[in-house]
């Protein structure tokens, strides 16, 4: 009879405490591979929230917080960009398109964003996916507006609802454009992205509700109607920020330098991918604490195993001595011992598996659909395949201390009956 079978049936014997051993291994396992998979598309997702842009451009400040309230829509703007200086950077010839953003108020908690109709049509996310309809159309009265899918979900919106937007960014929303009320033309479908959270107008529609306002307060006395606003010139004087595409990416950095040394004001352009990998290195700590947390979880399975193991040793005494007297040297009996951890991690290692397959096919869809978190159902890529040899690896590792103790057991050590 071969070790391997000895080893098999040795486990058998034990099935209850073996089965425990491997389901406790299977579930850190598991967890490990989840947290691992998980961090791993979030930072895919977290990258994908803008795509096939070039540059932002924005007042001079961080490229950071450039990001952040131009993409993300945290925070705010320490100044705006004029109109004739938008105009400029538009005008310039390795520009291909520009998206400009005018940000400021807000609709019961969500960011109301002003933008225009190349919004729609170069606005990317997700490795280059284009913002699509769920219902109706984008914007195209003044008074229209554009609702991404988790504002039309939580305050139950749907086409043709009006809605009032608010002054400022309070969630309550205190100073109202009531008087120009609008009116919801289309609903977008989930992306995964700010987007998702976000109330689309047009820039004349942002220019058209500040009328009769000045300095983020309503001029007292001043109430112009809807009706004479179309009449007016709705050309914004300022904008928040601007997405731009370059004819060639070669242009990039020329255009960059241009606007970075921008004379008639203080302007800074920055890299999506640059920004992106800066944001993500301030928060990458809580993905390291996370992975830590799955690695402790792993070692506190193996540690598990080898007390299991230890403590069958004492029960196993005569079972060792009686391999010794057929024939077993004392390497024979660690080697024994080391092959039922290895049978043990193997078998957890599998278990795993499977257990992080079945909960990517529940977790996977409700994921995406809740918080656009896009995780694939695959099989174990070569990371993770690597990380469940090395788990298998430390599980055969563990084994050498009970193989440690198996070997220094004496045969009159274990014929000996105590009392």
């Amino acid at each position: 009879m071969t070790l391997l079978r000895i080893a098999g049936r040795s486990l058998a014997n034990r099935r209850t405490t073996a089965t425990l051993t491997v389901l406790a291994l299977a579930i850190s396992i598991a967890l490990f591979l989840s947290v691992e998979r998980t961090r791993t598309s979030a930072r895919v997702s977290f990258a994908n929230t803008i795509a096939g842009t070039d540059l932002i451009v924005g007042a001079r400040s961080g490229s950071v917080q450039l990001m952040l309230y131009s993409v993300f829509r945290i925070g705010n703007a320490t100044n705006n960009i004029t109109w004739e200086s938008y105009r400029d950077i538009a005008a310039r010839p390795e520009v291909a398109w520009t998206v400009p953003l005018s940000l400021g108020d807000s609709h019961r908690g969500f960011r109301v964003l002003g933008t225009t109709e190349a919004y729609f049509e170069h606005y990317r996310f997700r490795g280059g996916r284009k913002l699509e309809m769920l219902a109706g159309a984008p914007f195209s009265d003044l008074f229209d507006t554009t609702l991404g899918a988790d504002v039309a979900k939580e305050l139950g919106y749907k086409v043709g609802d009006p809605i009032v937007v608010a002054h400022g960014l309070g969630a309550i929303g205190f100073s109202k454009h009531e008087d120009m009320p609008f009116r919801v033309s289309g609903i977008l479908k989930k992306t995964g992205t700010p987007v998702d959270r976000t109330v689309h107008v047009s820039l004349a529609a942002i220019e058209a509700i500040h009328v009769d306002w000045q300095s983020g307060a309503r001029v007292p006395g001043q109430s112009t109607s809807a009706e004479a606003v179309r009449k007016m010139d709705l050309t914004p004087k300022a904008i928040t920020a601007v997405l731009v595409g370059v004819t060639s990416k070669l242009k990039t950095f020329k255009l960059q330098r241009f606007i970075n040394e921008y004379r008639e004001e203080p302007l800074l352009a920055v890299l999506p991918g640059v920004a992106l990998q800066e944001l993500w290195s301030l928060i990458g700590v809580a993905e390291t604490a996370l992975a830590a947390i799955s690695a402790m979880v792993v070692l506190t399975a193996l540690v598990g195993m080898i007390a299991a193991i230890l403590s069958s040793l004492a029960e196993r005494r005569r079972e060792m001595a009686i391999l010794r007297a057929v024939g077993a040297g004392p390497g024979t009996i660690a080697y024994l011992m080391i092959l039922e951890a290895a049978l043990l991690s193997l078998a957890g290692a599998a278990a795993g598996s499977l257990l992080f397959m079945a909960g990517l096919a529940i977790a996977g869809p409700l994921a995406d659909t809740a918080f656009g978190l896009y995780l694939p159902l695959s099989l174990p890529n070569a990371r993770e395949i690597a990380i469940l040899g090395l788990i298998v690896l430390a599980g055969i590792l563990s084994g050498l201390f009970p193989a440690f103790r198996a070997y220094r057991m004496s045969l009159a050590d274990g014929m000996t009956i105590r009392q």
